[in-house]
């Protein structure tokens, strides 16, 4: 895979001055080419109309507001019997989600935490690594934030940065890209080993919905600040993230740690998609079956043929 470089200013990122000379951008889409401009607060119509259906997925509508509110006010009613299952029983939970910019890993990880005791209930979110943390073994940083007794502890972007910002935007090295990939998957037997309930989510969505939803960002006065210089350069790097999302897939999807593909472009069935995994997989006391609902086999499975 070829190595690129973006240098990015972090203290301006994401701020109007970082991105207020944003050029139109070129997107090829299915072989044919499209004009993006992010600074027109008139979304393109060929973007408008894909928004849902990109990329081949399998709904034409959203999940009905009312439907998902009633199935995601029963999960999270089984999320907190689960946390109490936890903390009695000293069991442990690590729950990553990744995908591209926009996926929505961190509504995802809200609507699972929105109700649960923060005192043993924590996210992870860990910034640019420091000078120390540059000097450790990769993993280290992340370890530091492993569960105890009791613990459900998500990770919103994990160590799987490194098989995918990294290598594309050119912020690791070959040799530290082919060394994780080579690693992964003996730091995750371990996880598995230690008796930890493990779960990767890996959010799937298409290339208009993301296009639609950084307009989105772009546009509000209350979300402009997620919208930053790597999106931008990631616009046209599709290709580039589908074949690192490809190849980590491929390295790292085992029996004991499997990936679960979410399709992710309607977020209501993502969420109630992702939660429902978590919940069919943790064996609590006094888990409800019928509270809990059937898995959506055309939204969630595990996998590269899955993820497309």
């Amino acid at each position: 895979m070829k190595k690129k470089k973006l240098v990015v200013d972090e203290a301006v990122a994401g701020t109007p001055e970082a991105i207020a000379d944003t050029p139109v951008l070129k997107v090829v889409i299915g072989g044919k080419a499209h004009s993006f401009d992010i600074d027109d607060p008139d979304l393109p119509r060929w973007v408008d109309d894909h928004k849902l259906t990109a990329g081949g997925y399998p709904y034409d509508k959203k999940m009905k507001r009312g439907d998902y509110e009633d199935a995601l006010k029963a999960l999270q009613i089984e999320l907190v019997k689960a946390q109490a299952w936890l903390q009695a029983t000293g069991k442990r939970v690590i729950a990553l989600f990744e995908g591209r910019d926009a996926a929505g890993k961190g509504g995802t990880i809200f609507v699972i935490r929105q109700y649960l005791n923060p005192r043993s209930a924590r996210n992870v979110a860990l910034p640019k690594p420091t000078e120390t943390e540059r000097g450790q073994w990769y993993f280290q940083r992340y370890v530091a934030h492993f569960p105890t007794a009791g613990e459900f502890v998500t990770f919103d972007r994990s160590w799987y940065n490194r098989a995918g910002v990294e290598p594309v935007m050119g912020f690791c090295t070959p040799a530290e890209y082919d060394r994780f990939l080579e690693e992964v998957p003996h730091f995750e037997r371990m996880i598995h080993n230690e008796g930890i309930y493990f779960f990767k989510f890996w959010l799937n969505i298409g290339r208009e919905t993301q296009l639609k939803r950084f307009h989105d960002r772009r546009h509000s006065k209350l979300k402009n600040w997620k919208f930053s210089p790597i999106d931008i350069a990631g616009i046209n790097r599709w290709d580039d993230y589908t074949a690192a999302r490809d190849l980590m897939i491929q390295r790292s999807h085992m029996e004991f740690a499997p990936w679960i593909i979410l399709r992710a472009n309607d977020k209501r069935r993502a969420r109630i998609g992702a939660i429902r995994r978590l919940l069919l997989s943790l064996p609590y006391e006094g888990r409800d079956l019928d509270a809990i609902g059937k898995e959506d086999d055309k939204i969630i499975g595990e996998g590269l043929l899955f993820a497309g």
